[in-house]
Protein backbone atom coordinates (compact mmCIF):
# COMPACT_ATOMS: atom_id res chain seq x y z
CA UNK A 1 0.00 0.00 0.00
CA UNK A 2 1.14 3.62 -1.13
CA UNK A 3 2.71 5.75 1.96
CA UNK A 4 0.12 9.04 1.62
CA UNK A 5 1.18 12.19 2.81
CA UNK A 6 -0.54 14.01 6.01
CA UNK A 7 -0.63 17.76 6.93
CA UNK A 8 -1.56 19.12 10.05
CA UNK A 9 -3.30 22.53 10.96
CA UNK A 10 -2.11 23.11 14.55
CA UNK A 11 -2.39 25.81 16.36
CA UNK A 12 -0.70 25.51 20.15
CA UNK A 13 1.15 22.64 21.29
CA UNK A 14 0.90 20.18 19.40
CA UNK A 15 0.31 16.97 21.57
CA UNK A 16 -1.64 15.46 19.26
CA UNK A 17 0.71 16.24 16.39
CA UNK A 18 2.97 14.49 18.12
CA UNK A 19 1.56 11.03 18.48
CA UNK A 20 1.07 11.24 14.74
CA UNK A 21 4.51 11.79 14.17
CA UNK A 22 5.13 9.01 16.29
CA UNK A 23 2.63 6.79 15.48
CA UNK A 24 4.15 7.52 11.86
CA UNK A 25 7.84 6.80 12.69
CA UNK A 26 6.81 3.62 14.50
CA UNK A 27 4.87 2.02 11.02
CA UNK A 28 1.84 2.14 12.74
CA UNK A 29 0.07 4.04 10.13
CA UNK A 30 1.27 3.84 6.65
CA UNK A 31 2.08 7.85 5.92
CA UNK A 32 4.17 10.59 6.83
CA UNK A 33 3.68 14.07 8.33
CA UNK A 34 4.68 15.97 4.94
CA UNK A 35 3.48 19.51 6.35
CA UNK A 36 2.81 21.24 10.00
CA UNK A 37 0.75 25.02 9.24
CA UNK A 38 0.11 26.64 11.81
CA UNK A 39 -1.95 30.52 12.07
CA UNK A 40 0.18 30.76 15.63
CA UNK A 41 3.80 31.64 14.49
CA UNK A 42 5.14 30.88 18.43
CA UNK A 43 3.03 27.74 18.35
CA UNK A 44 5.16 24.80 19.67
CA UNK A 45 3.65 22.36 17.02
CA UNK A 46 6.23 23.99 14.52
CA UNK A 47 8.86 23.13 16.52
CA UNK A 48 8.22 19.77 17.22
CA UNK A 49 7.62 19.57 13.11
CA UNK A 50 11.12 21.05 12.82
CA UNK A 51 13.04 19.25 15.58
CA UNK A 52 11.46 16.03 13.42
CA UNK A 53 12.77 17.28 9.76
CA UNK A 54 9.13 18.20 9.06
CA UNK A 55 8.35 21.45 6.63
CA UNK A 56 7.38 23.73 9.23
CA UNK A 57 4.95 27.26 8.04
CA UNK A 58 3.09 29.58 9.82
CA UNK A 59 0.15 31.14 8.04
CA UNK A 60 -1.07 34.19 9.49
CA UNK A 61 -4.87 35.14 8.53
CA UNK A 62 -3.90 39.00 9.10
CA UNK A 63 -1.96 38.91 6.16
CA UNK A 64 -4.89 38.34 4.02
CA UNK A 65 -7.37 40.63 3.52
CA UNK A 66 -10.51 37.74 3.80
CA UNK A 67 -10.91 34.26 5.00
CA UNK A 68 -10.75 32.51 2.17
CA UNK A 69 -7.88 33.94 0.50
CA UNK A 70 -5.63 32.45 3.65
CA UNK A 71 -7.37 28.91 2.84
CA UNK A 72 -6.25 29.45 -0.65
CA UNK A 73 -2.61 29.60 0.11
CA UNK A 74 -2.68 26.80 2.81
CA UNK A 75 -4.32 25.13 0.15
CA UNK A 76 -1.56 25.76 -2.33
CA UNK A 77 0.93 24.71 0.93
CA UNK A 78 -0.71 21.23 0.99
CA UNK A 79 -0.97 20.84 -2.67
CA UNK A 80 3.07 21.95 -2.76
CA UNK A 81 3.48 18.80 -0.86
CA UNK A 82 0.81 16.25 -2.33
CA UNK A 83 -1.42 16.34 0.58
CA UNK A 84 -3.93 13.57 0.66
CA UNK A 85 -5.72 14.03 4.28
CA UNK A 86 -5.23 17.21 6.24
CA UNK A 87 -5.81 16.52 10.01
CA UNK A 88 -6.66 19.10 12.73
CA UNK A 89 -4.46 18.77 16.16
CA UNK A 90 -5.61 21.82 18.20
CA UNK A 91 -6.54 24.52 15.34
CA UNK A 92 -8.62 26.83 16.59
CA UNK A 93 -10.40 28.11 13.91
CA UNK A 94 -13.59 26.78 11.94
CA UNK A 95 -12.39 25.10 8.96
CA UNK A 96 -14.26 27.80 5.87
CA UNK A 97 -16.01 26.23 2.44
CA UNK A 98 -12.62 26.94 0.47
CA UNK A 99 -11.04 24.75 2.46
CA UNK A 100 -13.70 22.20 3.05
CA UNK A 101 -14.41 22.16 -1.02
CA UNK A 102 -10.86 21.62 -2.02
CA UNK A 103 -10.36 18.55 0.54
CA UNK A 104 -14.03 17.08 0.69
CA UNK A 105 -14.37 14.01 3.15
CA UNK A 106 -10.60 14.49 3.35
CA UNK A 107 -10.45 16.32 6.64
CA UNK A 108 -10.54 15.04 9.85
CA UNK A 109 -10.57 16.39 13.82
CA UNK A 110 -10.23 15.10 16.81
CA UNK A 111 -12.60 16.63 19.54
CA UNK A 112 -12.27 16.30 23.74
CA UNK A 113 -15.89 15.06 24.50
CA UNK A 114 -18.32 12.68 22.92
CA UNK A 115 -19.75 14.06 20.14
CA UNK A 116 -22.58 15.58 19.48
CA UNK A 117 -22.31 16.17 23.41
CA UNK A 118 -20.09 19.78 24.21
CA UNK A 119 -19.06 20.95 20.93
CA UNK A 120 -16.83 24.04 20.64
CA UNK A 121 -14.30 25.36 23.08
CA UNK A 122 -13.10 23.41 26.12
CA UNK A 123 -15.53 20.50 25.52
CA UNK A 124 -13.78 19.08 29.03
CA UNK A 125 -14.82 21.82 31.13
CA UNK A 126 -18.01 21.45 29.72
CA UNK A 127 -18.91 18.31 30.40
CA UNK A 128 -17.38 18.27 33.86
CA UNK A 129 -19.26 21.38 34.62
CA UNK A 130 -22.01 19.31 33.61
CA UNK A 131 -21.44 16.57 35.81
CA UNK A 132 -21.87 13.83 33.47
CA UNK A 133 -20.81 10.40 34.27
CA UNK A 134 -18.78 9.62 31.28
CA UNK A 135 -16.96 12.05 28.96
CA UNK A 136 -14.14 11.61 26.08
CA UNK A 137 -13.37 12.34 22.98
CA UNK A 138 -14.06 11.82 19.05
CA UNK A 139 -12.00 11.83 15.77
CA UNK A 140 -14.38 12.68 13.45
CA UNK A 141 -14.46 14.04 9.54
CA UNK A 142 -14.88 17.98 9.47
CA UNK A 143 -18.18 19.30 7.70
CA UNK A 144 -19.12 23.32 7.60
CA UNK A 145 -20.50 23.14 11.31
CA UNK A 146 -19.11 23.62 14.50
CA UNK A 147 -17.78 19.54 15.53
CA UNK A 148 -20.87 17.80 13.73
CA UNK A 149 -19.16 16.33 10.87
CA UNK A 150 -19.46 12.09 10.67
CA UNK A 151 -18.06 10.11 13.34
CA UNK A 152 -15.02 8.00 12.59
CA UNK A 153 -13.99 6.82 16.50
CA UNK A 154 -15.13 7.62 19.88
CA UNK A 155 -13.35 6.48 23.62
CA UNK A 156 -15.16 6.45 26.75
CA UNK A 157 -13.38 8.00 29.71
CA UNK A 158 -15.30 8.27 33.28
CA UNK A 159 -15.31 11.31 35.23
CA UNK A 160 -14.53 10.68 38.98
CA UNK A 161 -16.14 12.24 41.88
CA UNK A 162 -12.34 14.04 43.05
CA UNK A 163 -11.68 14.86 39.12
CA UNK A 164 -11.42 18.60 38.20
CA UNK A 165 -11.36 19.86 34.77
CA UNK A 166 -7.68 19.61 34.44
CA UNK A 167 -7.44 15.81 35.41
CA UNK A 168 -10.16 14.96 33.68
CA UNK A 169 -8.59 16.20 30.15
CA UNK A 170 -5.42 14.88 31.13
CA UNK A 171 -7.08 11.53 30.88
CA UNK A 172 -9.25 12.51 28.14
CA UNK A 173 -5.82 13.49 26.18
CA UNK A 174 -4.56 10.13 26.86
CA UNK A 175 -7.80 8.78 24.85
CA UNK A 176 -6.97 10.93 22.25
CA UNK A 177 -3.89 10.28 21.69
CA UNK A 178 -4.67 6.51 21.23
CA UNK A 179 -7.40 7.10 18.71
CA UNK A 180 -6.54 10.11 16.67
CA UNK A 181 -3.87 7.42 15.06
CA UNK A 182 -5.74 4.75 14.91
CA UNK A 183 -8.34 6.70 13.04
CA UNK A 184 -5.87 7.53 10.46
CA UNK A 185 -4.21 4.23 10.16
CA UNK A 186 -7.72 3.18 9.11
CA UNK A 187 -7.80 6.25 6.68
CA UNK A 188 -5.03 5.47 4.91
CA UNK A 189 -5.59 1.72 4.79
CA UNK A 190 -8.88 2.74 2.38
CA UNK A 191 -11.10 1.36 5.42
CA UNK A 192 -13.25 4.21 6.46
CA UNK A 193 -16.56 4.87 4.02
CA UNK A 194 -18.44 7.86 4.55
CA UNK A 195 -21.98 6.84 4.33
CA UNK A 196 -24.36 10.20 5.53
CA UNK A 197 -24.37 10.55 9.01
CA UNK A 198 -23.00 7.57 9.14
CA UNK A 199 -18.90 6.34 8.87
CA UNK A 200 -18.52 2.76 8.29
CA UNK A 201 -15.48 0.59 8.85
CA UNK A 202 -14.16 -2.04 6.35
CA UNK A 203 -12.67 -5.22 8.04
Amino acid sequence: MKEKNLGVLASGRGSNLQSIMDSCAAGQIPARVAVVISDNSDAYALERARQAGISAIAVNMSDFPDKARYEQYIIKILQEHEVHLVCLAGYMRLVGSTLLDAFAGRIMNIHPALLPAFPGLHGQEQAWRYGVKYSGCTVHFVDGGMDTGPIILQAVVPVYDHDTSDTLAERILEQEHRIYPEAIRLYCEDKLIIDGRKVRIQT
